[in-house]
Order: structure tokens, then C-alpha cells, then sequence
């Protein structure tokens, strides 16, 4: 018992591992090891060159803030916005996953026609059609592509790696343009551009069309302006509206007029006596005389051959006296002779009164005259007025027509802006790292083949380590007295034996 508690402690010589103990396991199963490391060699090679020995293209997504479009309303279009903004982490995280988005990769997989690429035993089922290839290949390609935002800049790292450069090439290059296309799609409204054009081109007709009418009631209201025409009327209608009331005033004071000079007419005598002069009737007398001594000689004729008493006689006296009352009568008569003129003062006012009443004949047109033309100035101020009120409501929807017109006009021209710089792809994205075709594969040939040899090399000294562990057999001396606890006499080798 002590012998063996004896040998169960190592001297110091026994304690240190020697390289000899350490590959003395490789050797004693170098079969192993050298099948191990054959086999894993063969297999490894075809395996590295089926998924080390690609190509791999690459490129960089900038996500920045150098343009922020303003909001598309209809309101009156603002400037855009330049200031420089920090682009968010999510942000970042949300182009990556746009960047696998189904319908993305889907269009990327038809545009290259991955699903007709390769082998795969589903292909050999019966009802698998165009569209299950299709969805198998987004599939594959959605593992292929490598998607790495970087957390220490604005870029997306964006890789893929196929046995054919272009084909690495081909598939970023389609998948940059689909991903621009759809994040302008998912930024941006769609139809903005459409949806102004449309309401520009209905304005653009609602102001031809109000222009046609306001230049048509032009046409037909024979005035440019009715306000101006109206002003002008109105300035007419006041003028004649003082003519009329000073008309009436004159009528009022000519009657007057009339009047007064009709009183004083009748007070005053139309004619006045301007000489007066008397003499005898000296002719009459001298008839007279004449007449009498006539019936004198006649009597004294009758008396000679008559009596007094006789008819003759007494006819002859008849006349003698009536001969004699006539030339006293004659003798107490005067002839008188008068004058006469007409009064100045009566015909002044005579005068005065006609040349009234013909003033006021003309008064009483000119009145009846001013009342026309004031009823037709005032006919025609509210026809205008009228034609004042069509022309404000046809300006009004002509400026209201062309102020929309304008407005979507400019918002047209801003949605096609926009439009436009999406199309060039200035954009808060742009491919900062175009994709382009590589030259040298991801690992070369030979890298592969060493690879291949070093991982070998390594499964196989594993396994033949594993081999010799599970190894029931005793290998060297000090593994029997370690295990037994009996000396060994005489080790022998087993090729010896």
C-alpha cells in the first residue's frame, strides 16, 4: 500500500509534458489522422470554392438631410427648407429595411432572372410555377445581400457575392434603382404632380372662360368701365340737377315778374297827352253865314211876291232861324287840338313783361328739358349700376380664377421640381459608393485550397486526438502503473510483440 501511494505522487521530472507526449497521439493514430485530413481535404476544396471562390460587389447609401421639400398643399408654395438637419439612427434603420423589402427584391430578381439561375430539387415538383421560383429566389436573395448600416456615419454598406461578376454587378446596380424609385415612392405623395397638373389645366379653362365673358359683356355694354361711365353720369346728373333747380328759380321770379308788371300796368295809362291847342271854327262860321244870308234872300224874295202868312214864307223863316241857331252855335264853339303819345314807363314794362314771358316760355322748355334728361341720366346710372355689378362679378371670378390658376400653377411647377430631382436621384439617399463589377474574387484559388488544408489539418488532429482518448489500449508504462497500480518490467512495443 505504501508502494503505491508511493507511486501515485511525480517526481518533478514526471510532472512537465513533454512534445513528445503531446504528438505521440497523432502518431499512434496516423491512420486516422491521414484518412481524417484526405478526407476533410477533398471535401473542404469543392466547398471552399463553392462559397469562398466568389465575387462581391459593393456599395454605399448616403442618408443625409440636404434637401427637405416643403409640405404639398394648397397653400402659397414656401422656400425650402436648407438647413443641414442630423439624420437619425431609426432613420438609418429604416432605409436598411427598404432596402430588403419584398417588392424590392422581387423586381430585382426578375430584372436578373435569378429564378432561372442555379438548381434546386423543388424545381423537379410538379406544380411549382414561374411564381414560386420567383418567391424562392427573393428568398435566396434576401440571405445573399448584406445590409450593414454603420454606426458611425450616414452610410449603409450594401453587399452581394455570386460566382459571376456581373451578375454581383447587375444585381446591386438594379437594386440601388428600385430602391430609389421606392423611396421616392414612400416620401413623396404619390400623383402630386398629376393631381396639380389637373386642377391647373381646370383653372387655366374657368379663366379662359371668365375672360370670354367679361370681354363679351365688354362688347355688348358698349363702355370698358361702367364705374367710369357712371362717375361721369353722376357728375352730369348733378350738374343738371342744379340747371333744373336754377331753372325753377328763374320760372319762379319771371312769373313774379309777370305779375308785378301786369300790376303796375294797370295803374298806369297806356298813352299821354304831350300838346294841347284851341281855335275858333272859322270855316263852319263862314258856311254858316253864307247859309243864313242865303235863307235871308230867300224869305225877302218870298216876301215880295207872298203874305207872311204864306207856306213858303213861313218855310223860308223855318230855315232863317234855324241858319241863325246854327252860326250861334258856331260862334260858341272851339276847336281843340290834342296830342298824344305813349307812355315810356308803360311800355318799359310792356316791354319788360313780353320779353319775361318769352324768357319764361324758354324757362318752362328748358325745365320740361331738364326733367328728360335727369329722368334719362338717372335710367341710365342704375342701368349702369346694374352693368357695374355684372362687371364686378365677372372680375371677381376672372381675379379668383386666375389667382387659383396661378397658384397651382406654381405648385405645379414645385411638384415637378420635386419630381425631377428625384428623377436624378437628389434625394435625402444617394448612392454615395456606386456599385461597380469586381476584378478579384473574394478569396483566391490558392487562399482557398490553403484554407482548406489548414481547417483538414485541424479536423483531423481533433479527431485523431478524440480517437487515441476513447482508446481503451495502454500506451506507455506510466499509464499501467497509473491505472493498474503494478511496475512494469519490461515495456515492449507493439510491432516488437
Amino acid at each position: 500500500m505504501q508502494r503505491i501511494n508511493a507511486r501515485r505522487r511525480p517526481t518533478p521530472e514526471e510532472e512537465g509534458v513533454s512534445l513528445r507526449d503531446l504528438v505521440a497521439p497523432l502518431f499512434r493514430q496516423n491512420r486516422i489522422l491521414i484518412i481524417t485530413l484526405v478526407a476533410s481535404f477533398v471535401v473542404l476544396v469543392p466547398l471552399g470554392l463553392l462559397f469562398l471562390y466568389k465575387y462581391r460587389s459593393q456599395m454605399g447609401i448616403l442618408v443625409n438631410h440636404e434637401r427637405v421639400d416643403s409640405p404639398v398643399t394648397t397653400g402659397v408654395p414656401n422656400q425650402t427648407i436648407t438647413e443641414q438637419i442630423a439624420v437619425a439612427e431609426e432613420e438609418i434603420n429604416s432605409e436598411a429595411e427598404l432596402l430588403l423589402s419584398r417588392d424590392i427584391l422581387e423586381k430585382v430578381v426578375i430584372a436578373n432572372h435569378l429564378q432561372d439561375r442555379g438548381f434546386s430539387l423543388s424545381n423537379l415538383v410538379p406544380g411549382h410555377d414561374e411564381s414560386y421560383r420567383i418567391a424562392q429566389a427573393v428568398k435566396t436573395l434576401a440571405r445573399k445581400i448584406k445590409v450593414r448600416p454603420s454606426t458611425k456615419a450616414n452610410i449603409i454598406d450594401v453587399s452581394y457575392s455570386s460566382h459571376d461578376p456581373k451578375l454581383s454587378y447587375a444585381v446591386l446596380n438594379s437594386l440601388a434603382g428600385f430602391y430609389l424609385e421606392k423611396h421616392a415612392e414612400v416620401h413623396r405623395p404619390q400623383g402630386s404632380y398629376e393631381f396639380f397638373a389637373a386642377q391647373t389645366n381646370s383653372y387655366k379653362e374657368a379663366l379662359d372662360d371668365s375672360e370670354a365673358k367679361l370681354r363679351t359683356f365688354v362688347q355688348t355694354s358698349g363702355g370698358a368701365a361702367p364705374d367710369v361711365e357712371r362717375a361721369d353720369l353722376d357728375q352730369q346728373l348733378t350738374t343738371s340737377i342744379g340747371q333744373l333747380h336754377a331753372t325753377q328759380q328763374a320760372i319762379a321770379a319771371d312769373e313774379m315778374r309777370i305779375r308785378n308788371d301786369q300790376a303796375q300796368m294797370k295803374t298806369i295809362a297806356p298813352r299821354i297827352t304831350t300838346q294841347l291847342s284851341s281855335a275858333p271854327p272859322d270855316m263852319l262860321l263862314q258856311n254858316l253865314g253864307t247859309a243864313l244870308l242865303a235863307a235871308e234872300t230867300k224869305r225877302t224874295q218870298l216876301l215880295l211876291k207872298y203874305d207872311p202868312s204864306y207856306p213858303l214864307v213861313k218855310e223860308a223863316d223855318d230855315e232863317v232861324a234855324q241858319a241863325k241857331a246854327a252860326f250861334e252855335k258856331a260862334e260858341n264853339t272851339k276847336y281843340v287840338t290834342e296830342a298824344t303819345n305813349m307812355d315810356p314807363t308803360y311800355e318799359l314794362l310792356r316791354e319788360e313783361s313780353a320779353k319775361t314771358q318769352s324768357d319764361l316760355a324758354a324757362q318752362k322748355a328748358s325745365l320740361a328739358a331738364n326733367e328728360a334728361s335727369i329722368n334719362n341720366l338717372q335710367s341710365k346710372m342704375s342701368d349702369l349700376a346694374e352693368k357695374n355689378l355684372d362687371l364686378t362679378d365677372l372680375a371677381r371670378d376672372q381675379k379668383t380664377n386666375e389667382d387659383n390658376y396661378l397658384l397651382y400653377l406654381a405648385k405645379r411647377e414645385q411638384a415637378r421640381s420635386s419630381e425631377a430631382l428625384d428623377k436624378t436621384k437628389i434625394e435625402n439617399v444617394d448612392i454615395a459608393i456606386p456599385p461597380t463589377i469586381p476584378v478579384l474574387p473574394i478569396m483566391s484559388p490558392v487562399m482557398v485550397v490553403l484554407l482548406a488544408f489548414v481547417v483538414a489539418a485541424f479536423l483531423s488532429i481533433m479527431t485523431a486526438f478524440a480517437f487515441d482518448h476513447f482508446d481503451s489500449s495502454f500506451h506507455s508504462p506510466a499509464e499501467v502503473v497509473d491505472m493498474l497500480g503494478i511496475p512494469v518490467v519490461v515495456p515492449m512495443s507493439k510491432k516488437t510483440a
